[in-house]
């Protein structure tokens, strides 16, 4: 089987967008909690019988209970840990339709740096944001894009992404986002990037992804442990768009109130690639990226949503049959 085949972008789904509406319907008839009681035994499900996902679940838990600043696991994660892995990935996804339905916004949200994001937010100034399937990136640019004027765009690497968006664009026409399908960063769309951040946009991207035309753009940096291949396009994109550079996280917290934290760390300013180094610069920006998501992906591990052998080496990745977490 070759590489591309392999790749987790492309493994059958076995979640579909009908089932999406469905569940969506479901919500809006009778409510969250009684959606979550279809969710517990529809995740089971897909947990017990999954063993793509079951085994990547268990293989990075295990991981991170190696990790020296780990706090989550007192003895080695097993079975029902690797199952509340996937519950919360289930709640992710809850979370992901309330804030598109306003049930989640901004007063749900604590900011790292509050300064930092207003003056970001409402700058005339463009940036490039770098997520990572850390938490919930989809509920983050709902609710910032009900509070502030400022266009999102967002890269995406799938048709899946896609669809589930545009289902979640149903919910909230208004929202000001924009997905742009990408497999390749061609001129065309560089030209495009550069004339909406030079308008004052912002462009996200995740970065703990690897492209689905792999050989050749990729690099490896330790994280949990060993060595992962990291794309390194969204460090390229970066440097082209000459602009300042944050990573993003948006974990949940465990307050009542204040559901989630939004956290906005100064990457670059700009990222710079020289021309005689680019390598090295490249392999030093990639390495400090896997260092912060490893750093956040230590303290929040089942909020960690790439349910497939991470650490494969050339892109030979199959991703999970669990419906994945769209970005």
């Amino acid at each position: 089987m070759s590489n591309t085949s392999k790749h987790w972008a492309n493994a059958q789904e076995r979640g579909s967008i009908l089932g999406i509406r469905i569940l969506l319907w479901i919500y809006r008839l009778f409510g969250r909690f009684v959606l979550s009681i279809f969710f517990a035994p529809v995740i089971f499900y897909f947990y017990l019988f999954g063993k793509t996902s079951r085994t990547a679940s268990l293989n990075f838990l295990r991981r991170v209970e190696q990790h020296p600043e780990q706090q989550t696991f007192k003895t080695e994660p097993g079975f029902w840990q690797g199952y509340w892995h996937h519950l919360n990935f289930g709640w992710i996804v809850l979370d992901k339709i309330d804030s598109w339905i306003g049930k989640l916004n901004a007063t749900h949200v604590q900011y790292a740096d509050p300064d930092r994001v207003q003056a970001i937010m409402h700058g005339n100034k463009g940036a490039v944001f770098i997520g990572s399937h850390l938490g919930n990136i989809e509920a983050c640019r709902a609710i910032a894009s009900s509070k502030y004027n400022k266009r999102i765009n967002v890269l995406v690497y799938t048709h899946h992404a896609v669809a589930f968006n545009r289902i979640l664009n149903e919910i909230n026409p208004d929202a000001e986002i924009d997905l742009i399908q990408v497999s390749t960063l061609s001129p065309e769309l560089m030209m495009l990037l550069r004339e909406r951040v030079d308008q004052g946009e912002i462009v996200v991207i995740v970065g703990d992804r690897t492209p689905v035309q792999g050989p050749g753009k990729i690099k490896y940096s330790t994280f949990l442990g060993e060595s992962a291949p990291f794309a390194i396009g969204p460090f390229v994109l970066a440097s082209l768009l000459e602009c300042p550079v944050y990573l993003l996280f948006f974990m949940k917290t465990r307050h009542a109130q204040l559901r989630y934290q939004m956290i906005l760390e100064p990457f670059a300013d700009p990222l710079q690639l020289p021309r005689k180094k680019r390598q090295e610069a490249l392999q030093s920006w990639i390495d400090q990226y896997a260092s912060r998501l490893e750093y956040h992906t230590v303290r929040h591990p089942y909020q960690w949503f790439n349910f497939y052998d991470f650490w494969a080496k050339d892109c030979q990745t199959e991703r999970s049959s669990l419906p994945r977490q769209q970005s």
